[in-house]
């Protein structure tokens, strides 16, 4: 018998209070995100919620459904096991780090009209996909499929306390971020790959403007 099938599953309504620790009330997609984290841990074989840093969850959204995945889980931010990829999907692949397996999971397309097989009296559908999710079996509500990642899990993760100087604008860089072009150490930024570039600053904006009036 494999050790996860001897372990105490964690009760589905306790893991949804967690999950809404952080909202005003459960919604649709924190169950989501409880169901898709207890799915990759029985697919993977790996005890759920995690206290070791066994298992790494790339999610392809935020918000309220990664509350529910992190809460069924173990996987955070915080904790370096939780990635966000966000391409406006609630799905998420799970990589087991000691065998770098890693598996895709994502709702079936029929979820939303579904839902109201489970709870015909619902209200509306908020409600039918709140209750109808917590209901509906995983091979009706998902699709799964082993996957390959484009850069090794080793490299994703990093090494934590290694850390070296950008070389361009003299900032600290951890967890093996850096980026070595031509011999030299550069931050992201410095080598092209940001998210933001910098502003002038309002004084000097309000300087030009002044002498050139």
């Amino acid at each position: 018998m494999d050790t996860y099938s001897t372990l105490t599953i964690p009760n589905l309504d306790d893991l949804l209070r967690a999950s809404a620790v952080h909202h005003h009330k459960i919604c649709p997609r924190q169950v989501l995100g409880v169901r898709i984290g207890l799915l990759a841990g029985r697919l993977l074989e790996i005890p759920l919620p995690q206290t070791e840093k066994h298992l790494l969850a790339i999610a392809e959204t935020d918000g309220c459904f990664v509350d529910g995945l992190s809460a069924a889980t173990g996987c955070y931010v915080g904790r370096r096991t939780l990635r966000i990829e966000d391409y406006g999907k609630t799905a998420a692949t799970f990589v087991d780090s000691l065998t770098e397996q890693a598996i895709r999971i994502a709702p079936q397309d029929n979820i939303r009209e579904l839902a109201w097989e489970y709870v015909s009296s619902a209200r509306n559908k908020w409600e039918a996909q709140l209750i109808g999710y917590q209901h509906a079996p995983d091979e009706l509500l998902f699709h799964w499929q082993r996957v390959e990642l484009t850069i090794p899990v080793k490299q994703i993760i990093g090494q934590a306390g290694k850390r070296v100087t950008c070389e361009i604008c003299g900032e600290e860089i951890i967890n093996q971020r850096e980026v070595v072009r031509e011999g030299t150490v550069m931050c992201k930024f410095c080598a092209g790959k940001s998210y933001y570039h910098f502003v002038e600053h309002m004084a000097a904006l309000q300087a030009a403007k002044g002498s050139s009036g």
